[in-house]
């Protein structure tokens, strides 16, 4: 499974709100962190503000803070905003040969031992190898 930029900066992104839940970071300061643009990030933050994880504020106080329950949300759950679902996922080229078909078999049984791997990891248990 390989997991799309932006999934990887939501994941970074979540990890580090949730790592201290009464700190507000800002865009600016995250993209910094993580060496990316802000540009990028506040979508991606967006998306996660939609889900309900984040909360983002304006002004001279604003920023993002951690309003989900680390106990309880998987890594899966923030992989699902911004990865395509196994069934919705494009056609790969040569899929329709015998080979290709056997091929994406052992492709799509690999994503779903990756899945539910990271369905079993919470946001609690990550920041604790962190």
């Amino acid at each position: 499974m390989k997991l799309q930029t932006a999934t990887r900066l939501g994941l970074y992104a979540i990890l580090e709100l949730a790592r201290d839940p009464e700190r507000t970071l800002s865009s600016a300061e995250l993209a910094e962190r993580f060496g990316v643009s802000s540009h990028h990030l506040a979508k991606v933050l967006g998306t996660l503000s939609t889900a309900g994880l984040v909360r983002g504020g304006r002004g001279a106080a604003g920023g993002y803070r951690f309003t989900g329950n680390r106990r309880r949300i998987t890594l899966m759950d923030i992989v699902a905003l911004f990865e395509p679902a196994p069934g919705n996922r494009a056609k790969e080229p040569g899929e329709d040969t015998d080979i290709g078909a056997s091929l994406q078999r052992v492709l799509t049984e690999i994503d779903e031992i990756a899945e539910a791997t990271l369905a079993s990891i919470t946001l609690e248990t990550m920041l604790k190898t962190a």
